[in-house]
């Protein structure tokens, strides 16, 4: 077997084993925050925690240590797993990388003029637009996979391609659309460190200490200019040679495969558990439909499947992309549903976009409601249109024989 197809594979069966785990996680925030342990949970990511050296200090509440500080970690397996498609996985070649490419960006689309028609000229909501546009990889994938080698492999590609360009779509939006105030000289030491790393890439060092050393201190002076701090992940990322010494492993790999266990059972689940709590007796009408929750729960369940089904189709019409071998287009608006699956980077946006409390617990609803309505369709869909082997489909074919 291909060793790039062994990776997919290992990659696959831990992502649905997380995307397991996250919704256990949510759930078991929802729980709590609607318990007689909701003050406490509420008063816990609030404490406040600092870090102090001399006159230099980092002071931030927990949820935040959460949000800025581990999730550059996830942020530096995105860019890790980013860079490996493009230079020898599934987006190494336009051939390969056009159908997902079309998906993706219609799946950006889509949802963001879906939360546009619900909160445009709302100044209060408005800059949650990239809210809906983002895909959950782990929790997307997880759902594929429990239906089973019902699915065809070349759909959970496919899936696993267009939520990594989804992923590199939100980092670029969070780049240039969630940046504060820009501080000049954390941003100069910043850059001073990321032409280090370069340099060091270019020399041909190839062991990861040295990257992972200086990516530290790039996540500080990120976090200090005023630049969100994950995106410090996505550029260490790029430094990270992709081939080892002569006949040695590769660091990338290396560094991916340690620490895709502890982002997907570890980090993630934390931020899920952090990030889901909503009391929802405080929740009235007017809140859960709201143009803020509308928004992003439209935006998720029709934005993606019209966005990334539709571009899907009209790109296939006119001959601009072929469909994967061995799948019917009613498949692919299943994995389109999928999409809309946001949860962890919807949510993650959302933290960005607004600090007020009460627009985050509408952001948290609308996200839940989304991702929840997407994942049931999505598996109607697919349950219909992938027949178990050797029963008969819904088009009537038979299956091959056992």
């Amino acid at each position: 077997m291909p060793r790039a197809l062994v990776r997919i594979q290992e990659f696959l069966r831990l992502e649905s084993s997380a995307g397991i785990i996250l919704m256990f996680s949510a759930l078991a925030a929802l729980i709590v925050s609607n318990s007689p342990l909701a003050a406490m949970y509420s008063d816990f990511f609030s404490v406040p925690v600092e870090v102090r050296v001399g006159g230099f200090e980092i002071a931030k509440p927990l949820l935040l240590w959460i949000n800025d500080g581990l999730m550059a970690i996830f942020f530096l397996l995105v860019g890790l797993e980013i860079k490996r498609e493009v230079l020898e996985g599934e987006l190494s070649s336009m051939s390969k990388a056009g159908l997902p490419l079309v998906a993706a960006i219609g799946g950006m689309a889509g949802p963001v003029a879906i939360y546009l028609m619900f909160n445009w000229g709302n100044a209060a909501t408005i800059d949650g637009w990239a809210i809906p546009a983002a895909t959950d990889i782990a929790f997307a994938l997880g759902v594929l996979i429990l239906l089973g080698p019902r699915v065809p492999a070349t759909l959970k590609v496919l899936l696993l391609a267009v939520a990594i360009i989804d992923d590199l779509g939100a980092i670029s939006i969070i780049a240039l659309f969630y940046t504060e105030n820009l501080t000049g000289t954390p941003l100069l030491l910043a850059g001073g460190i990321l032409v280090g790393m370069l340099v060091l890439n270019r020399a041909g060092v190839k062991t990861l200490w040295p990257y992972l050393f200086l990516g530290f201190f790039l996540w500080i002076f990120v976090l200090k200019s005023g630049v969100h701090a994950t995106l410090a992940g996505v550029v260490t990322a790029i430094a990270i040679p992709l081939h080892g010494r002569e006949g040695g492993h590769s660091p990338l790999h290396k560094l991916e495969h340690s620490l895709h266990p502890a982002v997907a059972f570890g980090i993630l689940p934390i931020f899920a558990f952090a990030n889901s709590g909503v009391n929802l007796s405080g929740l009235d009408l007017s809140t859960v439909f709201g143009p803020l929750t509308l928004g992003i729960a439209a935006g998720l369940f029709f934005g993606k499947q019209i966005g990334v089904f539709g571009a899907t189709w009209l790109a296939g019409s006119v001959g601009l992309v072929k469909k994967p071998e061995g799948t019917t287009w009613f498949q692919i608006y299943g994995v389109a549903c999928l999409t809309g699956i946001g949860f962890t980077m919807s949510l993650f946006i959302g933290s960005l976009a607004f600090t007020d409390a009460a627009l985050m617990d509408q952001v948290r609803v609308g996200v839940i409601a989304g991702s929840i309505a997407s994942a049931i369709v999505g598996i109607f869909v697919l349950l219909r249109a992938c027949p178990e082997p050797g029963k008969v489909s819904t088009r009537g074919n038979v299956a091959a024989a056992e």
